[in-house]
């Protein structure tokens, strides 16, 4: 992957650590109009690890209004950046002028989102905890993206998916789900997620998380100078390696598709392959079947 002549955005927070606050961990997690024991905790956390809006936005009833929510002070001055974090600003700054380019040409106005650098001891968000065990996620209540960069580690390790395009994908589907955002699916998905059962809930969700892939898709073609020969076969890996069948016989040796999340690592494989074939948003309709 080519970012040498990438210029690093200048939308990002660095934070320092001990923000968590009040925030904590009630005891149940409701999901449309079931919930999940403990048992469905643990596997949510396992889930949760990967590509996803913060699942803990569940937990909490105050996830609505950025107004009641004062965001932690920004630390960058007081510590310079890592080279992943240097690293990770220049792809941000790639979805940056893409998206920008792809909304204006459809007549819209691109507003970019903030990548909050954080360390594992957690810091808080809009959307409630963020701690280094969920894994990246997107805020819709504060318009930011959450990373603890050591996730890229886990990546490596845990789940067999190395390389700087596996940690671009990481990024490009967070900011995938803030082009969600703005063009108003967050806020249609979730009002219909209230009116379902668990299961359709997730189901709806998976489609959310899919069409993730596909815009992080779109966005690594459009970036012309970005690919190199093996990427587009290092972005599979990792979406194989996330899958919700993959995780879940990680976890609990059985695959449950009722509680997928996230889409199988077929589906993963083959939203994130529609991206970076067609180049054009209008193709990731994942809703439309």
């Amino acid at each position: 992957m080519r970012l040498d002549d990438e210029e690093e955005s200048s939308n990002y927070e660095v934070r320092s650590g001990g923000g968590l606050g009040g925030f904590g961990l009630p005891g149940g997690l409701p999901i449309g109009r079931g919930g999940l024991g403990c048992g469905g905790i643990i596997v949510m956390a396992v889930l949760a690890l990967v590509f996803g809006i913060n699942p803990l936005q569940f937990f909490s009833a105050d996830t609505g209004s950025p107004g009641g929510f004062e965001q932690p002070a920004d630390d960058r001055a007081d510590r310079p950046l890592t080279p992943v974090e240097h690293t990770s600003l220049k792809i941000l700054g790639s979805t940056e002028r893409v998206w920008g380019a792809l909304f204006e040409q459809a007549g819209a106005h691109y507003a970019p989102t903030t990548l909050v650098f954080y360390p594992g001891s957690g810091t808080r968000s809009g959307c409630g905890a963020a701690q280094s065990a969920m894994g990246p996620f997107y805020c819709p209540t504060d318009d930011r993206v959450y990373l603890d960069t050591s996730f890229f580690d886990e990546l490596k390790t845990r789940f067999g998916a190395p390389g700087g395009f596996a940690q671009a994908y990481v990024i490009a589907h967070e900011v995938g789900h803030h082009v969600q955002d703005l063009e108003g699916t967050l806020d249609k998905v979730h009002a219909q997620q209230e009116r379902l059962s668990e299961a359709d809930a997730n189901a709806l969700q998976v489609k959310v998380e899919l069409q993730a892939d596909c815009y992080a898709g779109i966005w690594a073609v459009n970036d012309k100078n970005l690919l190199e020969p093996g990427d587009a076969e290092a972005g599979m890996q990792a979406a194989a390696a996330v899958g919700d069948d993959t995780l879940q016989k990680a976890s609990q040796g059985y695959v449950v598709p009722e509680g997928f999340t996230h889409g199988s690592a077929a589906q993963r494989q083959h939203w994130l392959k529609v991206g970076l074939a067609s180049g054009d948003p209008e193709k990731c309709d994942t809703f439309g079947g």
